[in-house]
């Protein structure tokens, strides 16, 4: 699609839609009714062709625009658009040129005119924002400016833009320019280069096919605000803060109330070791207890009890629990709180505690007691993480698998028990950081082996801290979880040397045939469950 530009000062939008070229759209000329005008520089370095139709005294509006529209003649543009182009045109133009679009730094009808952002900032407003709107006739039979009419026309998008205390006028021009107009503009202009808008000018209306409600929209508005300054992110020198959404049902712990008062704030990690202990958590139905450190489990359990599911969890890695997150998905009771409390823990998140189990978590100054309130609440259904540029949204990773899902793919066929065990090391793994291999004997961790660049590696390493660091347990006739596929058998090869006795994988490798054939010939009993759950952050 090929764009006509119009602008009479510097440009900005349009060189910003020149550098993007949104859609595949190019500029293929600049016009501007000053010579002075320094949009013509910038043209220039991007080797646009530019040209000059300046008003000339006397000149009426309808004149100069016929003489506009016959400097355009030879571009065959699809699209016009302004920026700052300092004229109000008439049907004169708009009826010779294609759809012609303008941005206006407000969220039309609020605030037309020329001064949008002083009328934004006289009104007391705490959001204003840009507009990109098609341009419709804004005069009379005479040429003259019919006010009413003027930025009038139909809104093909907006974006939000926040007013914060102290801002002038020349704040707020910048911020709606970066902000807003620099994500409105370019997204008005691909969806016209894609085909998707449909302008009706009886009816004044413009549709756009695909901006519609849905999971995944085309287009996203988010606010959240600052809950709780933090005192540093995840290193000393990095400045942090927390913020909330606040129309968020799930059980979190951003809003959750730190109970011991005069222990310390959360901090970064914290708060980020702490969501991800309480998301493991609610996978489960049955008493369960994860210690998380650096966003990794160094164990899990499910128990009869809340006590026992924290002691196998902690049995998992001692050593490597010290300092790390606590996250029961059952209010503490004391016989918990007091078996949290016998070892140096960050914090400890649960959906209550009774009075002896605070009194005892109190005993212990810096442990941070966090109440999330009911699990029951609906769970959030997709994920954000940020990019530099942009935001990566998926759903979450709900996937649950029962017996009658898993395809066993050996000659051995699993226990009862082992297939229990599976099911649990499935719903564990999903928050174990990929490359990710556990190692499980009943509904509690034996090992991890977490975030290597080599599945391999990940084995050896699940299988060193089951020989080395669980208390209590091993991997002798444990099962083993990895979170996708063997691409070799020598994982396998690794398991059986430390005892596994059934794994529990995706399935999928080009090599699964050799995979099944270790198993096989180590008496390793395999069962596929069709889907990966790899975690990146």
């Amino acid at each position: 699609m090929e764009i006509a530009g119009l602008a009479s000062n510097r440009g900005r939008n349009l060189m910003h839609v020149a550098d993007e070229s949104p859609g595949g759209a190019d500029l293929a000329v600049v016009l501007t009714n000053d010579a002075d005008a320094p949009v013509l520089d910038e043209a220039e370095k991007r080797g646009i062709p530019t040209e000059v139709v300046e008003r000339a005294d006397g000149e009426g509006r309808r004149d100069h625009e016929e003489r506009v529209v016959a400097a355009l003649d030879g571009y065959d543009a699809d699209l016009v658009c302004l920026d700052g182009y300092m004229r109000i045109l008439s049907d004169e133009f708009l009826d010779g040129a294609p759809t012609t679009l303008n941005v206006h730094p407000s969220l039309l009808p609020s605030f037309p005119g020329t001064d949008a952002w002083g009328d934004a900032l006289d009104a007391g407003v705490d959001v204003t924002g840009c507009t990109v709107h098609v341009v419709t006739d804004a005069t009379d039979e005479d040429g003259e400016v019919v006010e009413d009419l003027v930025d009038a026309g139909p809104v093909v998008t907006q974006e939000p833009v926040p007013v914060y205390e102290g801002d002038d006028a020349d704040d707020l021009k910048e911020r709606v320019l970066y902000q807003g107009e620099f994500k409105a503009y370019p997204r008005a202009v691909e969806w016209f280069a894609e085909g998707r808008v449909d302008v009706d000018r009886e009816a004044g209306v413009v549709s756009v096919e695909g901006d519609e409600a849905a999971d995944l929209p085309a287009r996203r508005v988010t606010t959240a605000d600052r809950a709780a300054d933090l005192r540093y992110g995840e290193n000393p020198h990095q400045d942090a803060a927390l913020y909330a959404d606040r129309a968020s049902e799930a059980a979190t712990v951003v809003g959750a109330p730190q109970l011991n008062e005069g222990a310390k704030a959360l901090s970064y990690n914290n708060y980020n070791d702490a969501d991800a202990a309480l998301s493991l958590v609610k996978e489960f139905d049955r008493p369960a207890a994860a210690v998380i450190k650096h966003t990794n489990p160094a164990g899990c359990a499910t128990a009869e009890t809340l006590e026992a599911a924290y002691a196998d969890a902690l049995s998992t890695d001692a050593k490597s629990a010290f300092g790390g997150i606590v996250a029961l998905n059952r209010e503490c009771d004391a016989a918990t709180a007091e078996r949290v409390a016998d070892s140096f823990k960050e914090v400890v998140v649960a959906p209550g505690y009774t009075d002896d189990a605070l009194a005892a978590l109190f005993e212990k100054d810096n442990l941070r007691v966090l109440d999330v309130g009911s699990l029951d609440a609906p769970a959030e259904t997709h994920t954000e993480k940020d990019l530099v540029g942009g935001t990566l949204v998926q759903e979450r990773d709900r996937q649950a698998p029962t017996a009658d899902d898993l395809e066993v793919v050996t000659e051995r066929e699993p226990t009862d028990e082992q297939v229990e065990s599976m099911l649990f090391a499935w719903r564990t793994i999903k928050h174990v950081k990929s490359n990710a291999i556990l190692f499980a004997t009943g509904t509690e961790t034996v090992g991890v082996g977490a975030g290597q660049v080599s599945r391999v590696d990940a084995v050896e390493i699940a299988k060193m801290k089951a020989e080395s660091d669980a208390e209590g347990k091993s991997a002798d006739g444990a099962v083993m979880a990895s979170d996708a596929f063997f691409p070799f058998p020598d994982a396998i090869e690794a398991a059986a040397e430390a005892g596994i006795e059934a794994v529990i994988q995706p399935g999928g490798s080009v090599n699964d045939d050799d995979v099944i054939a270790a198993c096989d010939e180590h008496d390793i009993a395999m069962a596929f469950t069709g889907s990966r759950a790899f975690r990146h952050d």
